[in-house]
């Protein structure tokens, strides 16, 4: 099951009036997330990782507590994400459903307090790496990591989740990550992608 890079499910200048532009789509799902599944397929080529799912790939190369992660693990975490990033966004504003309104209002206080912690956990991600929704058990948290690490290492379930590598957003806002992250979930999150996951 060789890894395989999706289609963007928008056209690349379909989230230009939220936020993100064609060029940042261009880079970053073009370029990047092509270079994790070309990589990702080098490496895993005649391992006992070839023909695995992507999910037991990622579980099965990380490396708790490791200060490095080896190179099939950054490249299959990195397309994992991806996948689920370009599906975490939309072109439309997607109302919030009433069942993750009060799953989030029931776990923050209000949605405007999960939009402020899961900021925080953004911006406050020192170098590359992501801020996540997750369940973890029966619990909403939020949670961040470092480069490609992701839910998945940690038995979690990622509701949403945000890209916070330079590439993602330096063309759009430059170094104002903070601005970013208020853009993406103020204009871009796909909430009923969000929803379907809990």
């Amino acid at each position: 099951m060789a890894f395989e890079l999706p289609d963007l499910p928008y056209s690349h200048d379909a989230l230009a009036a939220s936020g993100m532009s064609r060029e940042t789509l261009e880079f970053h799902h073009d370029i990047h997330h092509k270079a994790y599944v070309d990589n990702g397929n080098k490496l895993i080529a005649g391992t006992e990782w070839e023909g695995k799912p992507v999910e037991e790939i990622v579980k099965g190369t990380y490396q708790k507590g490791a200060v490095a992660q080896n190179g099939i693990f950054n490249n299959a975490s990195q397309h994992w994400n991806h996948c689920r990033f370009w599906e975490w966004m939309s072109p439309k504003p997607v109302a919030i459903p009433g069942a993750l309104e009060k799953a989030l209002t029931e776990s923050f206080g209000s949605v405007d307090k999960f939009k402020e912690e899961f900021s925080a956990a953004g911006a406050g991600q020192f170098g590359s790496g992501w801020a996540w929704l997750v369940k973890d058990g029966g619990a909403l948290k939020v949670t961040k990591t470092e480069n490609g690490v992701n839910p998945l290492c940690f038995g979690q379930t990622a509701l949403l989740g945000v890209d916070v590598w330079e590439h993602s957003y330096y063309i759009d806002f430059r170094n104002k990550r903070p601005a970013y992250l208020t853009n993406f979930l103020d204009k871009l999150v796909n909430w009923e992608k969000v929803a379907s996951a809990l």
